[in-house]
């Protein structure tokens, strides 16, 4: 690994510093507490789909630019009329998606990290819920961009451009980490380097995907990097 030469790590945030689905299924799970696990996870499969639809849509152009809080609220509209929940529990359930617990070993990775590399969050989140994610699990950034900014979401080349531009560095000088191949495989189309870092949930990468480094936690991350 020594020609793996990095100036800057960036990272993806929901699914590979926070835990998205759990976050979501206790919010369902309050919206209704009668419902069972199965048609929890049917809610959180109809969240995930119409999220994951919707920004498709924007990135191809078939549906002008806005933000994950309008798809958030779309989502929960949704969530809430599948189980008969009133207006106000649907906007509270839209909330739910900026208040989603890190993963065990985040906090002390990103501090690790941050001891060598300037660290910038990547994410499809808002500005806004990007800041309140950041604060709820406590995520410490040198710099936190929204897709937002670009006007389209991951996987758009124009997303990943953002933190080559604010690194002021050359793509192969920064590594994007995600848990998500399909995110991964987006900021290889613009020459960045990549870390595949495993989570329960996720996109785990296909036999012909070709990352740079492959780790089991940001602890396994770290390690790698100290080694390169």
């Amino acid at each position: 690994m020594a020609e793996l030469e990095i100036d800057a790590v960036v990272f993806d945030v929901l699914g590979t510093l926070v835990d998205e689905p759990a976050g979501l299924r206790a919010a369902i799970r309050a919206l209704d507490p009668s419902l069972d696990e199965p048609r929890v996870e049917e809610l959180l499969a109809l969240w995930q789909r119409h999220v994951e639809h919707e920004q498709a849509r924007v990135v191809a152009g078939a549906r002008p630019f806005t933000t994950s809080e309008v798809i958030d609220r779309e989502a929960a509209r949704l969530v809430a009329d599948a189980t008969g929940a009133d207006d106000s529990a649907a906007a509270a359930l839209a909330l739910s998606a900026r208040r989603l617990p890190s993963w065990p070993d985040t906090l002390a990775g990103l501090a690790r990290l941050a001891q060598r590399f300037p660290l910038i969050g990547l994410s499809n989140a808002s500005r806004t819920a990007l800041l309140e994610l950041s604060a709820h699990a406590g995520l410490r950034w040198h710099q936190a961009l929204s897709a937002a900014e670009a006007a389209t979401f991951k996987p758009d080349p124009a997303v990943y451009q953002l933190a080559v531009s604010v690194s002021g560095r050359p793509p192969e000088r920064l590594l994007m980490v995600a848990a998500h191949a399909w995110d991964l495989r987006g900021a290889q189309r613009l020459g960045l380097r990549t870390a595949y870092v495993a989570r329960p949930v996720g996109d785990p990468p296909a036999p012909e995907d070709r990352f740079d480094l492959y780790a089991d936690g940001l602890a396994d991350l770290a390690d790698q990097l100290d080694k390169a």
